[in-house]
This record gives C-alpha cells, structure tokens and sequence, in this order.
C-alpha cells in the first residue's frame, strides 16, 4: 500500500462511520412509523410524515451544505451535522416522553438537517479519495455497504423493541434513541481527532471568481439531480409500505396481513440485508464494471420484482428466515409479493452509487457545488413514500407499488440516456 493510501486510510473508515450514522437516523421513521400509527391512530399518508420532516430538511439545508463544504471544508461541516443530529434524535425522544406527534415529526426535521449535511460531506469524499471514474465508485459502494448495516439494524431492533401491538409506543424505541445519541456523541470525539483532507475547500480569492457556469450546466447533472430525488423515494417507499402492509390489521379497510411487528421488521430487515449483499457485489466488481451498465442491469431487475409482486396472489406464500419477539430464529410464512419487494434491495443497492458517480463526471470544480443541489433531491425520499401512502390509502398497498414502477422506469432511462455528458465543452478546471 502507498503512503498516500495509509495517509487516506482514516479519513475513509470516518466517512464509512458516518455513512452508518446516516442510516440507522435515517431508517428510524419505517419503524416509527408503525409506531405513531398505533399511538397516535395515523393514517398511511400520516405515518410517513416522519419521512417528510426528515427529508424535507434536505430541501432547505442542500444548498447551504454545499456552501458550508467549500467555506469550512469536510471536517467542521461534519462535526457541525453531528451535533445538529444529536439534537435532533433529543427531540425525538422528548417526543416520547411529552406523547406529542408534533414533538416527533420537529424531531424528525431537525435529524434530516444533520443528514443532508453529512451526505453532502461523505459522497463527494469518499469518490475523491477514491480518484473518481469506477475507483470512485467502488469506494463509494463500500460505505454503501456500511450503510445498509446500520439500514439492516434498525428495523429489526425496534420492531424488537415494539413487542406485542398493545405496547406500540414511542418510548418504546427509547433504547435505538439511545444508541444513535451514543453514536453522534463517539464520533463526534473521534472526528474532532482526525485529519481530514480538504480537496474542495475554496480559498478566499477562489471564493470571490464568478464561474460563468454551473453545475446546472450540465444536462446529465440534472437528470441525475432528479434520478437522485426518485431513488431515495424508491429506497425508502419499498420498505416501508411494505412494513406497513404487513403489520395493518388484516380487519382494516385497506386491508393488512397482521403480521406481528418483530416478525415484519425482520422481514424489512432481509431487504437491507440484501442491499448490503449488493453493495459488497458492486464493490468487488466497481473497478471492472461501469456505473452506467450497473444501474441499467439492476433497474431492469427492479421493475420485473415490482410487478411481480404487484400481479402475485396473495394466497402464494412463501417461507422467510426471520428473528422472533423472543429473539430466536424462525420461519414465517409471508405472501411471495414481500419475498419479491424484499429481493428489489438487491436493485436498489447500488443506485445512489451509480447515479453520484455518473451525475458528477467531468463536473470538476463544480462538484462541491453539485454536491449540494444532490442533498436537496433527496427530499424525494420523503415526498415519494408519502404519495405512496396515500395512494395506499385509496387503492390498497399493492396497487401502490405502480409508483415504484413509474419511478424504475426512469431509472432505466437514465441510465440508457440521460446518463451522457454532452457538455463536453464547457470548461471545469
């Protein structure tokens, strides 16, 4: 291993760290939701509220995260998001304490902050150190791969946590609340410790030349500005409808499988178990082959899962490797639809990846920039899975995964297409 490779070594296995911060905060409002609905008698289209004020937050701090990365450089934008997500997750447990569902979605809007910040701070980090092209790639789908472990963890240990439907209560998750405080506040110490190199922190006289472009510019930035808004919408909507489908009371008018909510998070616990099988094979495989041919291949697979489960009788059943309230290992008999939305985390895997990777080549010194616009699209992971909700609420659980279908679709496209830089000529050095 080079010097430079050792020297790299750090600041890469912080940013693994925080990408597994992003998404155990992150998944918390799947299993909540479940929560508030029983609590606080949610309907679909409310229980994923708590995805909108996470992701809404995107909207509005995408942009300032950008200018924050080239003003203040990785290191005290980082530090900065875990402190704001500390407080965040606080409220979240306040909530709790005072019963408010008000109190929840603050909460929930103040983590969101702290994620967009650290996403704008580890993608475009870890595809630098990793030198761009398909080495940024690779890198990019090894903190994936952490990613999906904190994903994985959190469904399963509050629907854990939840027990029997009766005791469905906010302070219920009180101790993944507590794990996540216990998270920000350890690397909050240890990043504070580590150097951290700054490729795109702007210098005071570079802060005061007017570019006469922008990452805008670029037309395959902007169609992967918007294949980032309708990921983050397919990652999260997946599972999560699928969370709630399962554990709805099969007497309700949209009618559920009332399955309990241990045996339901282990089962949403297999698709992010399955991303993560995914974004070590598109690691492994990430130097050989391309972004483009990847995510063409895997949302292909996709939109064939989704309609499967969408045309499958819910009378096909299936068996599923699951943990039990008791914490042993079992089988469950599930609907061979939710075998087929949870494989669809083997497609998803390695999306966010591929579209970063593709949407920022040959942005040079516009990436931090891009960097920026990219947080605010991923507002779709909060305003996609609540128009599936709502769909949900209307045309039953299954019938709403044609939006999921929709959205895959554009993922096909954009990797067939809108993938192409034809702004060659525009200057980025």
């Amino acid at each position: 291993m080079s010097t430079e490779n050792k020297n790299y070594a750090l600041p890469i296995a912080m940013m693994f760290a925080l990408f597994f911060m992003v998404a155990f905060v992150t998944g918390l409002p799947s299993p909540m939701g479940v929560i508030v609905a029983k609590q606080f008698g949610a309907s679909n289209f409310e229980s994923q509220l708590g995805f909108l004020g996470n992701f809404l937050a995107y909207a509005f701090m995408g942009i300032p995260a950008g200018i924050m990365l080239k003003k203040f450089g990785y290191k005290k934008t980082a530090l900065s998001a875990i402190a704001v997500g500390f407080v965040g997750v606080a409220v979240q447990f306040l909530s709790g304490q005072v019963g408010s569902f008000t109190v929840y979605l603050v909460g929930t809007f103040i983590s969101g902050f702290s994620m967009c910040m650290l996403n704008t701070v580890v993608n475009p980090m870890l595809n630098t150190l990793g030198g761009g092209g398909n080495s940024g790639n690779r890198l990019l789908q090894f903190g994936g791969s952490i990613n999906s472990i904190g994903a994985t963890i959190t469904p399963m240990l509050v629907g854990f946590l939840m027990g029997a439907e009766a005791g469905r209560t906010i302070e219920k998750a009180n101790p993944a609340l507590f794990l996540a405080l216990g998270i920000f506040a350890l690397a909050f110490v240890v990043l504070s410790f580590v150097k951290i190199p700054e490729p795109h922190m702007e210098t005071a006289s570079e802060r005061k030349v007017k570019h006469s472009h922008s990452p805008l510019s670029f037309r395959h930035f902007v169609l992967g500005a918007i294949a980032i808004f309708i990921y983050v919408g397919i990652e999260i909507g997946i599972p999560s409808t699928a969370n709630l489908f399962m554990t709805a009371s099969k007497t309700a008018s949209n009618v559920g499988l009332g399955i309990d909510a241990t045996t339901a998070g282990s089962i949403v616990g297999v698709y992010w178990l399955l991303m993560l099988i995914g974004r070590l094979t598109g690691a492994s495989i990430g130097a050989k082959v391309s972004s483009k041919t990847m995510l063409i291949g895997v949302s292909s697979l996709g939109i064939i899962l989704v309609l499967l489960a969408i045309f499958s009788p819910i009378t096909s059943t299936v068996s599923m490797p699951v943990f039990k309230s008791n914490l042993s290992f079992g089988i469950a008999q599930v609907p061979i639809s939710i075998l087929y939305l949870a494989l669809c985390g083997l497609c998803t895997s390695i999306m966010w990846g591929g579209i970063f990777n593709l949407a920022v080549e040959g942005l040079g010194k516009y990436t931090a920039a891009a960097s920026g616009i990219f947080m605010v699209m991923v507002c779709g992971g909060g305003i996609v899975p609540l128009f599936q909700g709502f769909v949900s609420d209307h045309l039953g659980y299954l019938n709403s995964y044609w939006v999921m279908f929709a959205c895959l679709g554009y993922m096909l496209f954009y990797g067939l297409i809108g993938s192409k830089n034809v702004n060659k000529d525009i200057p980025v050095e």
